[in-house]
């Protein structure tokens, strides 16, 4: 990676709009921490005020953020039912963000008569808060994906979808609050680990609908999700949409030193702990590390020179490297284990020239990290002339070798052999 400063988040438990903020906001030294408060409740939403309140979650201590809005706590108010969806035909809300702290929590019937704003409305409402043009730009192009997700979701135009007043600047605080907190932080590259989104169903007034809700299953698409172990909802749409927003790769954490972590902590209370952790660091070393992707079988019944055209045919086509071994297969035939590297999203490509160019009748695949040193090549004046040397630099270490092409084309011209020239050149 060649980006310096690196924002990891973990999203093991899920992710919700308030527990990301409040993570954020934990990497802040004590006079960020001010500022941002400062900041948030002065921006120019009626009625709202924003605290971060210390909590812990199995043991491990966090940050809650509490937002009361006319003298009434949200969480109180609005999240110990957020299962109550009102999904309709009419309105394809905001549905479980300003409510979504109590994870996997209640089903009551807590109604409110609710009035209703379009996504117009949302925008000219974050327009006119005191944040920065980049914080605004980029809270209201988080709503427009939720506003595209549950117009998909409730087969209605977007221009229709309309967002629940009540808790609705709650929400609107959860999304600014966290394109401030980016806006501070600043990181060069944005990693997540795969998100649990939970399983089972919630309950909407209109019906059962099944987890990850609708909405936030289309944020999703394109990112890796699992279902974890724990019935209920762990991601929300404002979760997943500010996910989809910023960051760049989902993967495990790649190699940092890390300067500060944060734990953003949800209401619920489970076995595990149930946060959301951000770890702010930079780059351990020059070098790169990457996920890719393997994919290997063996082969007993091809020629050495079908197996070579299918090695070249595959390097050539973008592979990161290509390479046999020699295996022992059934009833003691000798053969060979074809092994590829590659991008992941050259990988449905690679599988394809597999079963073209090969006799198997199926393929292993697994991910992997690969770990490398950034590379370069440059050219020195040497007894033999110019030749060009490969210089690797990372994770402390530096080493170089001059390419064999010049080593072979020198060792043609003086007759010798290219041991020797690789020892005058030393």
């Amino acid at each position: 990676m060649n980006e310096n400063r690196i924002l990891y988040i973990d999203c093991g438990m899920g992710a919700a709009g308030d527990m990301l903020g409040a993570a954020l906001y934990d990497l802040l030294d004590d006079a960020d921490k001010k500022r941002y408060i400062e900041e948030i409740n002065a921006a120019g939403i009626e009625g709202v005020r924003v605290e971060a309140r210390a909590d812990a979650k199995a043991g491990i201590s966090g940050i809650h953020m509490s937002v009361v809005i006319n003298g009434e706590e949200e969480c109180a108010a609005e999240h110990h039912h957020h299962h109550d969806h009102e999904h309709d035909h009419e309105h394809g809300h905001h549905d479980h963000e300003h409510h979504h702290h109590d994870h996997g929590g209640d089903e009551h019937g807590h109604h409110h008569h609710h009035h209703h704003a379009s996504l117009e409305d949302v925008h000219t409402m974050i327009g006119a808060t005191s944040f920065s043009d980049r914080v605004k730009r980029d809270a209201c192009a988080i709503y427009d994906l939720i506003a595209a997700a549950e117009s998909r979701a409730h087969g209605r135009e977007v221009s229709e979808i309309h967002f629940h007043e009540v808790g609705m600047k709650d929400a609107i605080i959860d999304v600014l609050g966290a394109c401030r907190l980016m806006e501070m932080i600043s990181p060069d590259m944005v990693y997540a680990s795969p998100v649990r989104v939970g399983f089972g169903e919630v309950r909407c007034a209109h019906g059962v609908v099944p987890v990850p809700a609708p909405a936030t299953a289309y944020l999703l698409e394109g990112i890796p999700v699992y279902a974890g172990d724990i019935r209920g909802e762990m991601c929300t749409p404002t979760g997943a949409a500010i996910l989809k927003y910023y960051v760049r790769e989902y993967r495990n954490m790649p190699a940092m030193l890390i300067d500060a972590t944060g734990y953003g902590c949800g209401t619920k209370e489970f076995e595990q702990a149930n946060v959301v952790r951000s770890m702010l660091g930079h780059a351990a070393s020059q070098g790169s590390s990457t996920g890719v992707v393997e994919l290997a079988t063996n082969i007993d019944d091809m020629t050495g020179e079908e197996l070579g055209h299918a090695a070249e045919i595959i390097r050539e086509a973008g592979a990161l490297d290509v390479f046999y071994t020699p295996v022992y297969m059934k009833k003691n035939r000798p053969g060979y284990m074809l092994t590829v590297l590659c991008r992941s999203e050259d990988e449905e490509r690679m599988t394809g020239l597999f079963f073209k160019h090969t006799s198997t009748w199926g393929i292993r695949r697994r991910d992997v990290e690969r770990s490398y040193m950034d590379t370069r090549i440059e050219t020195r004046d040497t007894g033999f002339g110019p030749v060009r040397y490969k210089v690797g630099e990372g994770y402390g270490v530096t080493k170089s070798k001059p390419e064999y092409e010049d080593l072979a084309r020198i060792a043609a011209e003086t007759d010798t052999s290219i041991q020797e020239i690789k020892g005058q050149l030393k």
